[in-house]
């Protein structure tokens, strides 16, 4: 039964394979006598109708879905499928031919089985911009007598499969600007070589990284489009470019890593070239005077490619020409007047360039003109007539120049952006603006414009959504109110205003309000937390008079708050931390009393806390979550107390923590030192204290730049092991960081450090600035010599500590060093020869030490004063008095008063005991004459004469020892006279320091 059993499952299972295997073909078969009406309607069943999949999207040539609507929503089965929207078929045999569904809200996968490839005489085939999200089946390669194919801006991603080279009857294809569709070497070489018929191929933000730039070569003559914009082609095109001759659109534009060595020098007079972007990319440092030849351009973006020199003039000859792009290069000199006599010209990019002199006073051109954009050049002067008569224009953009005068009227009622920041503008606003009902941006910032915000100017301007006035003088007349519904961003920095703008309460879509550096005063009033309740996210009330308690604002969406430099009181209430989406939170520079908020430290999104220079107490929260975020957290110059908390540890993005200027105790904070991301550590001004042992991780604070734990009362020797791991302050190359900045682009990172000899505050930090401060703290010992690896070290302070031994020759290697302080120690020894060589070393303070000998000369020691050197009376050369070949310099120099006071509590002695100690002395010797003489011939005796010591006969030994015990005691007698002589000198210049250390007792050092 079993046996039998096994054999017939056996014998069912090979007949549902092989059901399973004739399966497909008959599936096939019978999919195949389906109508092409009913694979369109299973088609289009088989996806979804969403309008996000089509959204708006303007290319730099063309508008994408600008009128975007679902085309098969009107498909009914009832109907002819000819008659759908969006179908074409034969007239003849009734087949369909073409199908259009671009940009019609088509949402879905498209899989293989799809019964849209069950249109076998389709010629024609367009669903870009809608989104499928999904490979590109190779089932697409089986249309055989496809001409143009479209599947551009459609979510499709992965690679390019292979079979799409065997649409051998391919015109156009399109895959342009997906998801980072891959194309490989070998599909690429297949779809040059198969595909004979192509003349346009568009595959836009693709990926060819993989593909070599010289393949282009290949290309066929007869392509009249070829877009490979944004493709990460690498590498240099050898011999040029070649000359397509009916090349129509040629893009290459934004293929960073691509040197396309120069334009070729073909005819371009006879070769109709419309469209030309080469932007982003290597190019030959000046514009080539024959691109003045291309007389049939539309189109020419050159933008940022890094070209020299002056504009050619010869562009002028472009008369077809409606947009030009030169923006983000280097040219100089003076605008051609041929670029202003451009009929046909509709934008204009000369922005970010070196450009210099006066616009033109009179023009011929620019009827059709829309978008001019000159801003960030050096051209000055005053605005000529003709800019404000410009029939068509929509966007003027002169913003970073050297205007002056006023600014005339308006003729056109077209504008939406205008933006004239930046300048040197004068007088009142024109009232033309008032007219601009399409207008959305509106920027007239850091000009010299007297602005009065009223309700005849701005009550039409419905449409506004940023709106900058900063750094000129505003006044608000608040007695009246009008309507802005749509604006997102305002501007009103230093402008010299007293109160809130009333208008503000009825605006429920602001997302971006600056009113810092004003006078407004008073609190902040309620309605404020109104405006844009739900939308508003940067807030910034810093600079102001605001007084009174911290303001209850409840912005559901705030990420940045600066309530920075006013004068706000009281406690920092806890509901501050139902503002769930803050990232930035400055308050500092108030005054704020009470506790930190624990709440504040429990968030996982707040990036920067910086309460310094309040007065708040307490103990720091010991609460910081396991998983937040924090990159900044700056207490500093408050009045806590207490241990620094180990959850600090749990700041695994920590940047910068500054606890400077409080009351906080403990031993060093060792626990930070595996927090990788550190850069800035100060503790300066605390109770912290003991000696600063070994590392505990084994690469400790590998990013540190800053470190400051002066004035505590840390003691022992340096520690040598923090130094030798420092690798952040070893070596920073300077030329790719110099510019660079910490922080982010709303808040940047500052700090008050100690830089030669005066605190001050950076209120940008730049990432190769690095420093050590451990002055004010009683360190002693010798300073290591492995500090000289530290080559990018800024500013090194170790002074008014104990250290002792010389200055390691290795701070010779500190090549950056612009300030170096090690004044009151006790250093001995030689200034060393090789601190002459530091370029760059600005301030040198070495007073108050005990070095000698003769001050290096050179470089940046010519220009030190007698301060750097002041009480090193063992010093001598330029630029103290004191020559080095005078009998004065030859002495050892005398201990100074300090030095006394130094040395004594070092040594354990005072004069008490060295008194003592010679009564002792003097009782000793007399008493161990005594002994001698009673005893008479002792082994010390024997041990004499052995030596000669003692002279003539035996009967004469003992009168003679007698006389030198005698001998003895006068000695004694006489340098006991002298001791208490300089004992007594020593007690007058005992008292004497006494009252100059009275007198100075509340004097501190500044440095």
């Amino acid at each position: 039964m079993g046996c039998l059993g096994w054999k017939y499952q056996l014998f069912c299972l090979l007949v549902l394979l092989s059901l399973l295997f004739h399966l497909p073909s008959s599936f096939s078969s019978s999919l195949s006598s389906i109508s092409p009406c009913s694979a369109l309607l299973h088609f289009n069943h088989s996806l979804s109708l969403d309008q996000s999949a089509s959204p708006s999207f303007y290319t730099y040539r063309i508008q994408m879905c600008d009128n975007s609507y679902p085309k098969t929503a009107s498909w009914k089965e009832d109907k002819d499928c000819c008659s759908w929207d969006g179908v074409v078929c034969d007239q003849t045999t009734r087949h369909v031919i073409g199908l259009d569904l671009s940009c019609s809200w088509l949402s879905g996968p498209i899989h293989s089985n799809s019964t849209l490839f069950f249109l076998p005489h389709l010629r024609t085939l367009n669903l870009a911009g809608n989104c499928f999200e999904s490979l590109i089946s190779s089932e697409f390669g089986n249309f055989k007598t496809l001409t143009h194919l479209n599947l551009s801006y459609s979510c499709f991603s992965g690679k390019i499969p292979n079979e799409i080279s065997h649409l051998s009857s391919l015109v156009s294809l399109d895959l342009s600007l997906n998801d980072g569709l891959l194309i490989e070497t070998p599909v690429w070489k297949r779809v040059i070589h198969n595909l004979t018929q192509l003349r346009e191929l568009l595959l836009d933000w693709s990926d060819m990284s993989s593909i070599r730039p010289n393949s282009l070569m290949n290309l066929s003559s007869s392509f009249t489009t070829i877009s490979l914009h944004g493709c990460n082609l690498q590498g240099k095109l050898q011999n040029n470019f070649r000359c397509l001759p009916n090349i129509q659109t040629l893009d290459l534009g934004e293929n960073w890593n691509l040197d396309l060595g120069s334009l070729p020098k073909c005819n371009w007079s006879s070769i109709s070239l419309k469209f030309l972007d080469v932007s982003s990319i290597s190019f030959s440092r000046k514009l080539p005077d024959f691109i003045g030849n291309m007389k049939s351009l539309k189109h020419l973006n050159l933008a940022n490619c890094n070209l020299t020199g002056s504009i050619s003039t010869s562009l002028g000859n472009l008369v077809k020409l409606t947009i030009l792009d030169l923006s983000y290069n280097s040219f100089s000199g003076l605008l051609p007047l041929s670029l202003f006599n451009l009929l046909n010209l509709s934008s204009l990019y000369l922005d970010n360039n070196q450009l210099v002199g006066h616009l033109p006073n009179q023009v011929s051109g620019l009827l059709n003109l829309k978008d001019l954009y000159l801003s960030s050049n050096f051209l000055k002067g005053t605005l000529p007539s003709w800019l404000f008569n410009l029939p068509s224009l929509v966007t003027l953009n002169l913003d970073g120049n050297q205007f002056i005068g006023e600014i005339g009227e308006f003729k056109s009622n077209s504008l939406e952006h205008l933006d004239l920041g930046y300048n040197k503008l004068q007088g009142s606003i024109p009232r033309s603006i008032s007219r601009f009902v399409n207008l959305t941006y509106l920027s007239l910032s850091s000009n010299n414009w007297s602005v009065m915000l009223e309700l005849e100017m701005f009550s039409k301007l419905k449409n506004l959504e940023f709106l900058d006035f900063s750094n000129n003088l505003v006044s608000i007349n608040n007695n009246v109110t009008y309507t802005l519904p749509n604006l997102q961003q305002l501007n009103l920095s230093s402008c010299n205003i007293s109160e809130f703008p009333i208008f503000l309460r009825t605006t429920t879509t602001l997302k971006f309000l600056d009113l810092s550096k004003n006078r407004i005063y008073g609190q902040v009033p309620r309605w404020l937390g109104d405006v844009g309740r739900d939308s508003l996210y940067f807030l910034d009330l810093r600079g102001n008079l605001l007084q009174g308690p911290f303001p209850t604002l409840s912005l559901l969406s705030l990420q940045y708050l600066f309530v920075s430099n006013n004068k706000l009181t009281g406690e920092i209430p806890s509901l501050i931390c139902n503002e769930s989406s803050l990232v930035v939170l400055d308050l500092s520079h108030n005054n704020l009393s009470g506790v930190v908020p624990k709440c504040l430290l429990h968030s996982n999104v707040l990036l920067v806390l910086d309460l310094r220079m309040n007065s708040l107490r307490g103990t720091i929260p010991a609460t910081f979550a396991k998983r937040n975020n924090f990159r900044i957290i700056n207490l500093n110059g408050n009045q806590l107390e207490g241990p620094l908390p180990q959850s600090l540890a749990n700041c695994r993005y920590l940047e910068v923590l500054d606890i400077g200027n409080n009351k906080i105790n403990g031993t060093f904070p060792y626990w930070l030192e595996g927090l990788i991301n550190l850069r800035v550590l100060v503790i300066r001004s605390n109770k912290f204290q003991g000696h600063i042992g070994n590392p505990k991780t084994k690469f400790p604070f590998p990013n540190l730049h800053i470190l400051d734990i002066s004035n505590n009362e840390f003691y022992g020797p340096l520690p040598r092991k923090y130094f030798k791991y420092l690798k952040a302050m070893i070596n920073v190359d300077e030329g790719e960081v110099s510019l660079k900045y910490m922080g982010d682009g709303y808040y940047q990172d500052s700090l008050n450090v100690m830089m030669k000899g005066l605190y001050i505050e950076l209120v940008r930090i730049q990432t190769i600035f690095t420093t050590i401060d451990f002055s004010k703290n009683s360190f002693s010992g010798e300073m290591p010599k492995i500090i000289g690896r530290l080559k990018s070290l800024k500013g090194l302070n170790f002074s008014h500590n104990n250290l002792t031994g010389y200055i390691p020759s290795s701070f010779g290697n500190l090549n950056s060093l612009e300030w170096l302080d090690l004044s009151f120690n006790k250093l001995i020894g030689e200034i060393p020869r090789q601190l002459a060589d530091l370029p760059w070393l600005e301030v040198l303070n070495l007073s108050h030490n005990q070095l000698t000998g003769h001050i290096p000369s050179g470089k940046q020691f010519n220009t030190f004063d007698n301060d750097s050197y002041a009480e090193n009376q063992g010093l001598c050369g330029f630029p103290l008095s004191k020559t080095c070949n005078s009998p004065e310099a030859k002495k050892p120099p005398p201990l100074t008063l300090q030095q006394e006071e130094n040395i004594e509590p070092q040594n354990g002695f005072s004069w008490q005991a060295i008194s003592m100690g010679y009564g002792c002395g003097v009782i000793f010797g007399m008493l161990m004459g005594y002994l001698m003489f009673k005893i008479g011939k002792s082994k010390w005796i024997v041990r004499m004469e052995k030596i000669n010591f003692f002279h003539g006969p035996q009967r004469h030994r003992t009168p003679f020892f007698a006389k030198l015990v005698g001998i003895v005691a006068v000695e004694v007698i006489v340098r006991f006279k002298a001791v208490a002589s300089n004992v007594s000198e020593h007690i007058s210049n005992r008292c004497a320091l006494e009252q100059i250390k009275t007198s100075t007792a509340n004097t501190k050092f500044n440095y």
